[in-house]
């Protein structure tokens, strides 16, 4: 497939049945490419017309840009939205999939210069293919590069050890903005997730919806990394975000689990004081309360995770019918 556009009657639609068509013969794939953008006016030109050339239509989201981001990508031949006060990634992205309309696979990129949309091609071939429902661009698919920065690192790891216990889904990326969607799944995200944590969020809400994803590897440029906010503080922000919605949506692993871990300690506790004092040795105030704390938090979190559990499961049965 190389860097050709992946327009025009060579496309091949198929459904997750690789034995049926879905029905559009050989007429095009119609590829929106949607670009979430704030303060964006030095690259926003160059992203659009790059991702013209591999898409048959591309989307700028202009999130509250106080620069001349808008007016940039206008020129460039893009479709602008302007939101006039700053919502986010995830109200950017929530805005762009409602707008995306008769596309059939979407493609979301950082609009900062990071990502290169000449790999296009390479994110939507799973799809075209009937391969994948979603396409996840990685950066770390054979390992983290040495030229990676190694707060990077360190900060991607423990993100995605929280996002996969999250979603279930075996992710070497969380974090990538540059992904591939079947127009199938365009409603199926929340887009709740306030700032960068909508990666997590959206790999959440496609692991609860049995998502077929797919990784493919990509490059990444650091040296265009513009952004204001402090990275400590971001892989914090979407740490909290992940761990609060592993509460609710795996309530068993996040509350019950070490619920019973400590629960079993104070029992463990409990019955080694009881062979102490059966032998006549005097109980401490300090290790008993310790021992009734463990017993008592310990099951509390079980029960509320087990509560938790059973919620979550009706929820999900009310919305499927």
């Amino acid at each position: 497939m190389g860097n050709e556009p992946l327009t025009g009657s060579s496309a091949r639609c198929i459904t997750k049945n690789e034995e049926q068509s879905c029905g559009r013969g050989t007429s095009p794939q119609n590829i929106t490419v949607i670009l979430p953008a704030y303060n964006e006016e030095v690259s926003i030109g160059s992203i659009v017309i790059l991702s013209k050339y591999y898409a048959d239509h591309v989307i700028v989201v202009d999130d509250g840009s106080s620069d001349r981001t808008a007016a940039l990508a206008r020129k460039a031949g893009a479709e602008v939205i302007v939101h006039e006060t700053n919502t986010g990634k995830g109200g950017a992205l929530k805005t762009g999939f409602a707008a995306a309309e008769g596309a059939d696979i979407i493609v979301t990129l950082d609009s900062d210069g990071q990502h290169n949309p000449g790999e296009i091609p390479k994110l939507v071939a799973p799809i075209l293919k009937g391969e994948a429902d979603m396409v996840n661009g990685s950066r770390y698919l054979n390992g983290h590069s040495t030229d990676t920065p190694a707060y990077r690192r360190i900060g991607q790891t423990i993100l995605d050890r929280a996002t996969i216990m999250n979603s279930g889904i075996k992710i070497t990326d969380s974090q990538s903005g540059f992904r591939a969607f079947a127009a199938s799944t365009k409603d199926l995200f929340r887009f709740n997730a306030q700032g960068m944590a909508i990666e997590s969020e959206m790999l959440a809400d496609a692991g609860k919806a049995g998502l077929h994803i797919a990784e493919v590897e990509i490059g990444v440029r650091y040296d265009v990394d513009c952004s204001t906010v402090n990275p400590i503080k971001h892989g914090l922000g979407v740490l909290v975000m992940v761990l609060k919605d592993v509460e609710f949506n795996r309530p068993l692993y996040y509350l019950t689990i070490p619920g019973m871990f400590f629960g079993i300690g104070g029992l463990f506790m409990g019955a080694k004081f009881l062979q102490d004092f059966s032998v006549g040795k005097s109980l401490f105030f300090g290790p008993t309360m310790l021992m009734i704390l463990l017993i008592v938090v310990g099951s509390f979190m079980a029960l509320t995770g087990i509560l938790l559990h059973s919620m979550s499961a009706i929820l999900r049965e009310s919305r499927a019918s």
